[in-house]
């Protein structure tokens, strides 16, 4: 009886130590939601290229109307904007359910270990678009994203850096295709991602 209720103690006491030190509500159904939404953004991103003509398959550097880069980095910025919303709203409403706080010490040192590598791909992307380098942002954004989520394991949960090592193999496997990039960039942010979320719904919910 006693060695029983010095397990529980010690599982108790370990439950607690993983929740100070980590941030244990990641909700997987906002990672379904991001991919989906990731998904309509490349599928619309499409359309706009073919629209304007574009051979989106060319390997090389090419110079594209001004107003269609914008509309395809306001396209990127509105997806970044929903799928950070949705994750928020379906976190805050795990933690809520769990009884836990969203916004404390751990929460606050896993967006800074996640933004610092995902800011630095940013700034990156600005410079490629700046030298008219298209074809490189899809694997740049896969990779830096797949950095942060590396980067960002260590205060939630341990499962998110397999999610980010895809994302590095994506990008990487990218930047040897040229010109396929919105391909790599639906799988990478679409499909790798609907079937992330759906592993944690199961896993976690």
């Amino acid at each position: 009886m006693e060695t029983k209720n010095y397990h529980e103690d010690l599982s108790h006491i370990r439950s607690m130590m993983e929740r100070s030190s980590r941030f244990i509500s990641l909700s997987g159904l906002s990672g379904v939601v991001a991919g989906v939404v990731a998904l309509l953004g490349a599928g619309y991103a499409y359309y706009a290229m073919e629209r304007e003509k574009v051979n989106y398959t060319h390997g090389g550097r090419l110079f594209y109307d001004k107003s269609l880069v914008q509309e395809l980095v306001l396209t990127g910025l509105i997806v970044l904007v929903i799928a950070v919303l949705s994750g928020y709203i379906f976190t805050a409403n795990k933690s809520k359910k769990k009884g836990l706080k969203i916004w404390d010490a751990t929460t606050r040192r896993l967006i800074v270990t996640f933004a610092i590598p995902l800011a630095a791909g940013g700034i990156f992307c600005s410079a490629l678009i700046f030298h008219h380098l298209f074809v490189w942002i899809a694997p740049v954004t896969l990779i830096f994203y797949g950095l942060a989520l590396v980067s960002a394991e260590r205060y939630t949960l341990p499962d998110i850096k397999y999610l980010g090592y895809c994302e590095i193999v994506l990008g990487l496997l990218a930047s040897f295709v040229l010109g396929w990039g919105l391909v790599f960039w639906s799988v990478g942010f679409g499909v790798l991602h609907i079937v992330y979320g759906l592993i944690m719904h199961k896993k976690y919910k």
